[in-house]
């Protein structure tokens, strides 16, 4: 594909932007990337490398037969995977399909789970367990198993105390700058 500012080298640069309601995609070699400021840090508007060139200039984007196509911007498949970003919210309805399986080649989960500190998971991990020991302790109760829930309320007791000690330990390793 061609520059659409010099038409003679080989456009590497590719942009595409929201004017007014309509999709403008610009396809630049490097030289005239640098030219319109596109490799400026402090931003770059494609509408204001547009002025003056002359928007029918642009070349149209062609289409594949079956390829999907975003209504509100223009936006295809194939720009997607050029720029690896869509033109607008819409996309993400358009192109939800085939987002699922990539989401998850890239993050290993398509949902957000974040970090919690390794002192919560040890205490939520202990919480669970004491939840589900007091719960086979209420069912032994109940079915008259003695034996079984006075195992039970010693392991509640050992891993209760295990817990306080082991808080109170955490507590005093603390430094006070």
């Amino acid at each position: 594909m061609k520059c659409d500012v010099c038409q003679e080298a080989k456009a590497t640069v590719f942009f595409s932007q929201l004017v007014e309601g309509k999709m403008q995609k610009v396809n630049l070699c490097p030289s005239c990337a640098e030219d319109k400021g596109v490799t400026d840090p402090t931003g770059f508007s494609l509408a204001d490398s547009l002025e003056g060139m002359g928007v029918e200039e642009t070349t149209p984007t062609e289409i594949a037969p079956g390829e999907l196509v975003c209504d509100a911007c223009g936006f295809t498949q194939s720009d997607f995977k050029k720029t690896g970003r869509f033109g607008c919210a819409e996309c993400y309805r358009v192109f939800h399909e085939g987002l699922e399986g990539l989401l998850e080649a890239m993050h290993k989960n398509t949902e957000h789970r974040g970090k919690i500190p390794a002192h919560y998971e040890a205490t939520r991990a202990h919480h669970e367990r004491m939840e589900e020991l007091r719960e086979c302790l209420e069912t032994a109760v109940r079915n008259e198993e003695f034996e079984e829930a006075a195992r039970l309320r010693d392991e509640i007791a050992r891993l209760g105390a295990e817990n306080a000690a082991a808080e109170t330990s955490g507590s005093g390793t603390e430094s006070k700058s």
